[in-house]
Order: structure tokens, then sequence, then C-alpha cells
């Protein structure tokens, strides 16, 4: 839809008046003349969920921008429909989505028992997840990977793992990364035709550590990259790394960091004072047009006042300011 057509439904929509008067000469001066660029960039930023039909898009300049859920630990109501508003207040619409609130969804027993879960994850029903897939297509928030699952489980709960992500719609699941956990995901990855996803920490800046030897144990192993994490861990650059292994990077989790060399080293920042280069990382996904998904991860200490929302809300601003640039 071009600007001005835009901007006439958004003044139609909230009731806003698309002329004034010109007190000085008494004559009629069209609104839009009167709107300067940045306001009217502003206004479509703000009313992007509006225009969509009360569906989030979080997709700016063809990179798919998201979050993970864990974003919003800090909020007070953790039940997977309350998590869901988060979203889409947010205005996103793909998450990398936790585990732990949709077992609770599925009715997992409160116990640490490991043989009762494994009982429970290895008999329960589809259904209920089922019920998670529409309640958020209904919502228009896609999952593209979920979170669930752990080398240490049993065969027939790994299995499970993998039929919940399959029902969810996501491409993988995902989890912390160590050769260990390649060699005995891979076969099940290849089973189920789904990624396993591998997240880092500061892994990359110990010695040895090599995401290579990750990968070489198969195919269907992608990294989950954690740029800040990456940065704030050994002081290089992130996207030389992406350069070199974007072919197998299915996502990258995007948050500002300082570096390990700082007078305050790896601090989570907020986003655009720290030391990653975030918009580098951006600009290069977006100009080679790779499927790469870039989640925030809220992990800064979040100011007073504000919540979790709020901060993802500024976050997803930021990220398509990126993206989208104002010229």
């Amino acid at each position: 839809m071009p600007t001005d057509r835009k901007l006439i439904f958004i003044l139609n929509k909230f009731n806003i008046k698309r002329s004034i008067m010109n007190k000085q000469t008494g004559k009629v001066v069209p609104f839009m003349k009167k709107i300067s660029v940045f306001l009217l960039f502003a206004a479509l930023s703000v009313c992007t969920v509006t225009i969509a039909g009360n569906k989030p898009d979080s997709k700016f300049g063809g990179v798919q921008v998201g979050t993970i859920t864990y974003s919003y630990r800090s909020m007070p109501d953790q039940s997977l429909s309350a998590i869901l508003g988060y979203i889409v207040q947010s205005g996103i619409s793909s998450v990398e989505l936790m585990g732990g609130p949709v077992e609770e969804y599925a009715g997992i027993p409160q116990s640490k028992d490991a043989e009762v879960l494994k009982k429970w994850r290895t008999s329960v029903s589809m259904d209920k997840f089922r019920g998670i897939r529409k309640m958020f297509d209904a919502k228009g928030v896609k999952i593209h990977i979920l979170k669930l699952g752990n080398p240490d489980w049993s065969d027939g709960e790994i299995d499970y793992a993998f039929n919940v992500c399959k029902i969810l719609g996501a491409k993988g699941i995902t989890m912390e990364i160590s050769e260990e956990a390649a060699k005995r995901m891979e076969p099940f990855a290849e089973k189920h035709k789904l990624y396993v996803i591998f997240h880092n920490h500061g892994q990359p800046g110990k010695p040895g550590f090599s995401f290579d030897k990750v990968l070489a144990y198969g195919p269907m192993l992608m990294l989950n990259l954690d740029a800040g994490h990456y940065f704030g861990a050994t002081g290089l650059n992130p996207c030389d790394l992406i350069e070199r292994l974007h072919n197998r990077i299915f996502s990258i989790h995007i948050k500002d960091k300082t570096g390990p060399n700082a007078s305050d080293p790896n601090k989570n920042q907020e986003f655009g004072k720290g030391q990653t280069p975030v918009n580098e990382i951006f600009q290069l996904v977006q100009k080679n047009k790779w499927p790469i998904y870039c989640d925030i991860e809220l992990e800064y200490e979040i100011p007073a006042g504000s919540d979790a929302v709020k901060e993802v809300t500024k976050c997803v601003n930021y990220c398509r300011q990126a993206l989208l640039p104002v010229k």
C-alpha cells in the first residue's frame, strides 16, 4: 500500500481529522501536508499491528525478527496464554518458544521424579499440543523453534519432543551446544527430519571449542548462534562467523553486550548501548537474503517503571529501524 494511502487508512481508523483550519488565512489545509516525514514514520510504526488486521508482523526488510519467550520470564503471569499475549503486545510474529509453559499447558505432572515425567511424556495425547498450534495461529504467531528436549532423556522422551515440535509447526528443537549432545541427537534429527539447533553461551571463548566439530556430526544439526554471548566471550565480530557458517545457522540470538576487554566486560546492555555489532549483523543477513531468524533475547536489566513487554517492544522498534532506516 502506498504511503499516502496507509496514512489515510490510519486517520480513518482512529477518527483523526484529515484537514485543519489555517487560522491566519481561514483556509482548510490538507492535514497530510502538515505531517513531517518523521511523524509519518512514527505513525506507521506504531500502527503496524493494526494495519495487519490485529495480527503482528515483525518481518522487516525481508528479515524475520522474533524473540525467545525466555525474554518474558520476569512477567507475573507465566501461563502459555499470557505469554502469547505478551508476544502479540510486543508486535512479534514468530518465536522460539520455551518448552516449560508448553508442557504445563498440556498437563505435565508437577513432579521432580524423572520416571513420573518420562511416563507422562511417552504416553500423553498430542491433542493439547494441537490446541496450542491453533491458539498461536489464531493470533498470527508462528513457532519456528521449540526449546524442548535434553540429550539425557530416554529415546522415547526425545521422540516425544520431536513429535511436539512437528505438531507446533516448528522446524527444530534447541538445546545447549556440545559434541556429546550432537552425537546423541543427530540420529533423532535424521529420523524425524527436523533440526536440532544448538545454542551457545560462553563456550566459544574456551580453548579447543569448535562449532565445526559439532556440525560435523550431521547435516540436520544447526546453530542457534547467540551473537551477544559469542562477542562477549571472544571479542570477535560475529559477522565473520555468520559469513562462514551462514548455511548452518538457523537463528541468531540478538542482544547487545560489552566485549571481554571493556572496563565492565561481557555485560548485557540496552540495544545500541553496548559494543556488539547488532546493526552490522542485520545488514549482513538482509543484504545476502539469508533465511536466518533473528530473535531478540532480553537479558539486560529492566529499567525502573518498565517491564519485559515494554522492553521487548523497544527492541523490536530498534530492529525495525535497523532494517528499515528512515531516509
